[in-house]
């Protein structure tokens, strides 16, 4: 699998946002102060004298197995403070979330419709009967920013494995 198609996917829906109460009102008024710029780096096994480390490195080509760091950075340009600031990133198909998800992560498994933590989250199972999602049916993450001062910045990342 070339890596063109993961990062295409990642570039082009990975940041959507969505604000909600006083920073929704604002936003529908004016463009948002925050910009987002989002990354794909493939991590790499490395051993170096009898010691292994990972190493983050830019992608050319991924096969089904590699491991792969998203990574959303945000920054307040404007004046104010932006409260509740969302950032939704949609999983490439190719990709599956990998089980180690962050603390504070939300997690949809129908297409953003619903929104949850992991373990508290059901698919339909290949049977029609009702089962725990696991981290290969996530096809969406988010994380919702409390606030973002004027001038700061910051990341949000997920792991992902290709398919």
């Amino acid at each position: 699998m070339k890596l063109s198609f993961i990062v295409k996917s990642f570039a082009g829906a990975a940041a959507m946002v969505a604000m909600t109460g006083p920073a929704l009102a604002a936003a529908q008024s004016a463009p948002s102060p925050v910009t987002l710029k989002g990354d794909v780096m493939l991590e790499k096994t490395v051993t170096e004298n009898g010691v292994s480390k990972i190493q983050l490195v830019e992608p050319k080509v991924v096969i089904p197995g590699d491991h792969l760091l998203f990574t959303t950075r945000y920054h307040n340009d404007g004046a104010h403070p932006v409260t509740n600031f969302v950032v939704t990133n949609p999983l490439p198909s190719a990709v599956a979330l990998s089980g180690d998800a962050t603390a504070g992560t939300e997690v949809s498994v129908d297409g953003g419709k619903t929104w949850g933590q992991l373990a508290s989250l059901k698919v339909a199972g290949t049977d029609g009967a009702s089962r725990t999602a696991t981290a290969a049916d996530v096809t969406h993450v988010r994380w919702t920013i409390p606030t973002i001062a004027p001038g700061a910045s910051g990341e949000v990342q997920y792991h992902g494995i290709v398919r």
